[in-house]
This record gives structure tokens, C-alpha cells and sequence, in this order.
């Protein structure tokens, strides 16, 4: 029985269990990023551990979200995550240099090593050959650490490529038709793996754009072989030595195989308000935005910018459109501005942003009240975009690009011949400038840095362990696919306090419900109540460190987004699954919850859950490893650390 490219990657760096579905293993963990709204936590681990050697090959601090500085509590994150990175290790990537996910796959990723990013879009590297994963910061901080990474043996889905894609039809075409296919639910567990002869016809940008948006599939990662196509990348970027081949055995095995034929696809959009909401672009034509944006890590590569360019040329941006671009790393953009298609962009009426995430997490461009977006990132929830009230449309940067002249959606095929995108391909050979990287070799006596902490970064809250007697209100009830967006929004008026949490934590559930912060400060200990996936999108640890802050030590749900469920067991918070979900009906906010012996119970994985004010009693199931059970009982993986 032959082996996947996962398999193979995942036997080279078991350090604990076996491979046997549904068991949790411990992988060694090769590099990491964190960036100025993650990294700050993984940085006060460090600080709290002041450990003389990471046991990473490489780690990265990238500065690339909180880049928006209006007032000084972003530099001075930036001065933080810089000095500690000088102090301990790590390498440091300046504001403007680019997206962290775009950006590591130009210069560190490296095809059969595991990465722990603490950011969701971490799989972009998996365009590379790489198992790449997003996390909390402080499961990255134990990676760096030399704690590994735990990980529940993931199922294999296989989305096997076949054909080639026709002009006008991009990468971003595919990720939405296997979102249409597989629904922001059908990767939950699983790694997803493409293969095929239609791999081979797609750039290292076109295959980052699938690796990326493998976590709106709900999947753990997603991973590409590394072939011919990785080698001439790497070749490229001045890094052929970190090429080596990997692919699957001929006779691999997955759980589950999906086919896509490139030839049969055209452009897509996905509608508001869920990446899997997809349509042909031709179907929503009438749809009219206000303003569309090219960029993010999903779609910020020279190719893409460059196709957009060619659509744009010898055309001005609609008078009822506002148009901006955001190239994803300083390397794309000095190529744009040698090449004179940056002249092109501004000249058709497109504004230029720098290489940062910007308008994907609602920080700058934010769409007018009722607005319409149009954009190639990779997720269009409610407040996404910094506005509550706008929807948003994910696209290609094709589709975008004839989008911003017509005024209204455009399937380019309708708008020019699109035989002239044919030629639209990445650079034979990138210009290298690292100059922008701060090295830990750069350093001379880092023990002797001094790290600084401005007035805006708060110590990490703390809890105790975990109670053998717990009896808390519900404090919400939820429905399902809730988003850590909609547990702690983004925009640059909340996210400029991410380091802030007694103020930051004012912001819970401010959109969801505006009287969330008021009920919980008046309970000492309360419980959540969520549906199916609770917890998806973002690695945003706040999502649980902040109802944990505020006396939260249950969280209810039919199921949850793997990487909220590690966040709560990282803040000590119980993930309690219904084991008959019909019981999520019978309970509401304001019930009361008893659970008796906690510690015995949760050592059987069961643990009965009574409402007294309702003379009800349910059953829920505490699934985690004996290690995932270890730190809840402590209290969260500070007070493991601590103890340890």
C-alpha cells in the first residue's frame, strides 16, 4: 500500500504514537511564524521561558497585519516582536517587506518539512512540498520550544487535477469549485492533497492560492508534490539547494478522492456570506460593487498582478468603483515597478497599497455602510472586510480586474480575448533583496538585547486549574459555522489593542451581541453555547483567551474548528461536544450548568452535564489526548509550561 506526499512527511518527523486514524501523534516541527497580532503571545512565552536556544531550524516574527499605524500602539508592537526576535533567535521581518504566508514561501519554505504558523493561512507553504499548519501563538511558542506539535492523525483528501485551465480561468477558480464541492465543512480532520496531471501545468503562485484557501475547506493544510515546477521556483529565488523531490507513491491511498477538470471550469465567484456560497461570475453579473481589491496571500503574486494590468491597460476604473492593488511582498513589487506594470496601474486609475494584509482583515478600505466588494482574499464573513453591513464577493484577479472597469461583476472571457493573458508568467529569476530581514546572525550579543514592552502589551492572563466542581449561566447561545471574526472582530480600530487584553477583551461578541461584555462582567463563572463548527476561520487565540479572561470554563457546540478547539485547551477552557446533539434545543442562555466531579469524570471522556433550573441532565464527550487532558486539568498551557 503506498504512501501519500502526507504520510511520507508525517513518518519522517513522528517523535510519539502511530499514524492510525484518530490517534493523536507528536510531529517535531522544523520552522514557525508568528506575526504583529500572534507573535506578540508566542514572544511573552519566550520572555516567561527565556530559553537560550529555539529548537527550530528557522522561526519568523513578520510584520505585515497591524502595519495601519494611526496612533503608537502598533510600532510599538512592532519594537517588541523586533527585540525579542533579536534576543531569542528568531529572524524579524520589517513592515512593508510583505504577507507573511506569501513571503515565506519566497524565502524560507521547504518542501518536506512541517512549519506551525500562528495564522490560519499558514498552508500556503504547502505550495512547496511542505506540511504547513496553522495554530495558536502559544502552541507555536511550545513548538519553538521544543514541544513538537500534537495532532490528531489526519484523514487524506485527495483532489486530484486533471486538464489545464483554459485563458481568463485562474487558480482561485479551482479553490472556490472545490469549496462548491466540498462546502467550508468537508475538509474538517482531514489534509488535503492535490495531485494529477493538472498539478504539473501550475505555477508555485497558482498552487499557493489552493494551498491557502485549504483552510476555508475546514482542513488542517494542504499540500502539492514537489516537482520540476518547485525545483525552477527555487531555482528562481536563488534557493535550489532546499529543492528536494517528493511525491506520492503510485499506488497512494486517501480517504476520499475528488476530480477536477481544469478544461470544464470558468470563472466563479463565491457570494456573500461564505466562501463555499459559489456561483459562475456570469450568473451574478448584475451585482454592482462599490470597490474591489487585488491582493492578500491568496492573490498578490507577479503573475496575478501582472494579468490584472494587462485587463486594466488602455481602460480607467469605473467612476462608481474604487479600485486598489496590494502586492504580497517587496519582492513582487520591485518586479512590477522595473517592468512599468505598476505605470500601467496607476494609469488605468488603481490605487496602490503597500505589501501588507491591509483590506483582508478589514484594516484600511473598508467598504462604505450597505457597501458592495468585490476581492481575491480568501474570506468574505460578516465584518471581514471592517464593516458589519457590507458584502463581499471572492474572486479572481481576472474577474476583479474586468469587475473594476465594467462597474459590475464581468467574467473576462465577455470583456477582451483572453488569449492575451496567455503569456502572463512569473519572473526565470527573482530579484533577491533581504535587506529587509533583521537575522539572527545580525546580532552580536543578543543576550544582551533589551526587550521592549510598550504601555499597550498587557501581561498574558492567567487561570487557575481546572475545578472539580464547576457551576455556571450560559452566557450566549450560538448557531453553527460562528467564526473567531465574529468572537473578537477585526478592523484597525479593535486590532491596534491586540496586545492590550483587559482592553481588547471589551470587544468580545461586539458585533454578534453588543450586550455580550456587560452580562459576563456581572457572572463570576459562565458557559458558551455553540452549533456545528464553532470556532472557524482564523487561529485567532484571543477567540478563547478572551471568554476564558472574563470567567468562561465550558464551551458547549455540536463541533468544533480544530484549531479553536486547541485554542480553548491552550486557555483551559473545556471543548464539550453534545453526544446527543438534539440536546442543543433544550437549553438556552441564562440556564444554569452543574458538573460534578470534573477531574474523574473527564478522565472517562464523558462528563454529564445538569441544568437544575430545567431538572435536565445531558451527556456531552470531552475528546482530547491524555496530554490535551493534562494541560485542561492545570489550567491551560501557561500554567503547564510554568509547571513544567
Amino acid at each position: 500500500m503506498g504512501l501519500s506526499i502526507t504520510n511520507k512527511i508525517l513518518t519522517n518527523h513522528l517523535l510519539e504514537g502511530n499514524l492510525n486514524p484518530g490517534e493523536q501523534v507528536l510531529v517535531s516541527v522544523d520552522q514557525t511564524l508568528g506575526h504583529d497580532l500572534t507573535g506578540i503571545m508566542a514572544a511573552q512565552v519566550l520572555e516567561s521561558v527565556k530559553p537560550e536556544k529555539l529548537s527550530t531550524e528557522t522561526s519568523v516574527f513578520y510584520c505585515d497585519h497591524n502595519t495601519l499605524a494611526v496612533s503608537s500602539e502598533n510600532a510599538d508592537d512592532h519594537m517588541y516582536l523586533k527585540t525579542a526576535a533579536e534576543k531569542y533567535g528568531l529572524f524579524f521581518s520589517k513592515p512593508g517587506n510583505g504577507i507573511c504566508h506569501f513571503l515565506h514561501c519566497q524565502r524560507f519554505a521547504k518542501p518536506g518539512k512541517i512549519m506551525l504558523g500562528a495564522d490560519s493561512h499558514t498552508p500556503t507553504s504547502g505550495a512547496l512540498g511542505m506540511l504547513s499548519i496553522g495554530s495558536g501563538g502559544l502552541t507555536v511558542a511550545k513548538s519553538m520550544l521544543g514541544e513538537g506539535f500534537r495532532m490528531t492523525t489526519p484523514k487524506v483528501i485527495n483532489i486530484r487535477l486533471t486538464g489545464k485551465l483554459n485563458p481568463g480561468v485562474a487558480a482561485k477558480d479551482i479553490a472556490l469549485e472545490a469549496l462548491r464541492i466540498l462546502t467550508v465543512k468537508g475538509g474538517i480532520g482531514a489534509i488535503i492533497e492535490y495531485t494529477g496531471e493538472g498539478v504539473k501545468t501550475l505555477s508555485v503562485p497558482e498552487r499557493a492560492t489552493l494551498a491557502n484557501m485549504s483552510i476555508e475547506l475546514g482542513a488542517t493544510t494542504g499540500v502539492f508534490p514537489s516537482d520540476e515546477v518547485t525545483y525552477q521556483f527555487l531555482v528562481a529565488e536563488e534557493r535550489a539547494a532546499d529543492w528536494v523531490e517528493l511525491l506520492p507513491d503510485e499506488d497512494a491511498v486517501y480517504d476520499k478522492v475528488v476530480e477536477i477538470d481544469l478544461n470544464e471550469l470558468e470563472p466563479l465567484v463565491a457570494r456573500p456570506h461564505m466562501p463555499d456560497l459559489v456561483s459562475k461570475a456570469r450568473e451574478v453579473e448584475d451585482v454592482k460593487p462599490n470597490s474591489v481589491f487585488i491582493g492578500s496571500c491568496t492573490n498578490a503574486s507577479y503573475s496575478d498582478i501582472l494579468k490584472a494590468s494587462k485587463i486594466l491597460k488602455g481602460h480607467k476604473v469605473h467612476k462608481d468603483i474604487d479600485l486598489t492593488i496590494a502586492p504580497g511582498s517587496k519582492q513582487v513589487l520591485e518586479h512590477l515597478i522595473r517592468d512599468g506594470i505598476l505605470a500601467d496601474l496607476v494609469e488605468s486609475g488603481a490605487r496602490i497599497l503597500e505589501c501588507a494584509c491591509g483590506p483582508c482583515i478589514g484594516i484600511g478600505q473598508v467598504p462604505c455602510a450597505n457597501g458592495i466588494a468585490v476581492r481575491t482574499s480568501n474570506r468574505n464573513f460578516p465584518g471581514r472586510s471592517g464593516s458589519q453591513s457590507a458584502s463581499v464577493y471572492l474572486a479572481s484577479p481576472e474577474t476583479a480586474a474586468a469587475t473594476a472597469i465594467t462597474g459590475h461583476i464581468t467574467d473576462v472571457r465577455d470583456f477582451m480575448d483572453v488569449a492575451e493573458l496567455s503569456d502572463c508568467s512569473e519572473p526565470e529569476a527573482y530579484r533577491i533583496d533581504d535587506s529587509s530581514f533583521i537575522k539572527p546572525g545580525d546580532i552580536e550579543n543578543p543576550k544582551d538585547v533589551e526587550v521592549i514592552k510598550g504601555e499597550n502589551i498587557s501581561d498574558l492572563p492567567m487561570r487557575g486549574a481546572l475545578r472539580d466542581r464547576i457551576e455556571a449561566v450560559s452566557v450566549i447561545k450560538l448557531g453553527d459555522n460562528i467564526t473567531t471574526d465574529d468572537i473578537i472582530p477585526g478592523g484597525s480600530n479593535i486590532l491596534k489593542y491586540i496586545a492590550n487584553i483587559p482592553k481588547f477583551a471589551e470587544f468580545t461578541f461586539c458585533y454578534t451581541d453588543p450586550t455580550f461584555v456587560e452580562r459576563i462582567k456581572k457572572l463570576d463563572y459562565s458557559v458558551i453555547i455553540g452549533g456545528e463548527n464553532y470556532g472557524q476561520g482564523s487561529s485567532r487565540e484571543h477567540a478563547a483567551m478572551l471568554p476564558m479572561f472574563f470567567g468562561t470554563e465550558v464551551v458547549f457546540a455540536k463541533s468544533f474548528a480544530r484549531i479553536h478547539k486547541e485554542n480553548l485547551i491552550n486557555y483551559g477552557i473545556l471543548p464539550l461536544v453534545f453526544k446527543n446533539k438534539d440536546d442543543y434545543d433544550k437549553i438556552d442562555m441564562d440556564d444554569t450548568f452543574v458538573i460534578e466531579d470534573v477531574l474523574e469524570q473527564a478522565d472517562t471522556g464523558e462528563i454529564a452535564v445538569k441544568v437544575p433550573n430545567k431538572g435536565l441532565e445531558f451527556k456531552t464527550l470531552l475528546e482530547v489526548s491524555a496530554y490535551d487532558l493534562r494541560v485542561l486539568k492545570e489550567g491551560g498551557a501557561l500554567n503547564y509550561l510554568k509547571n513544567k
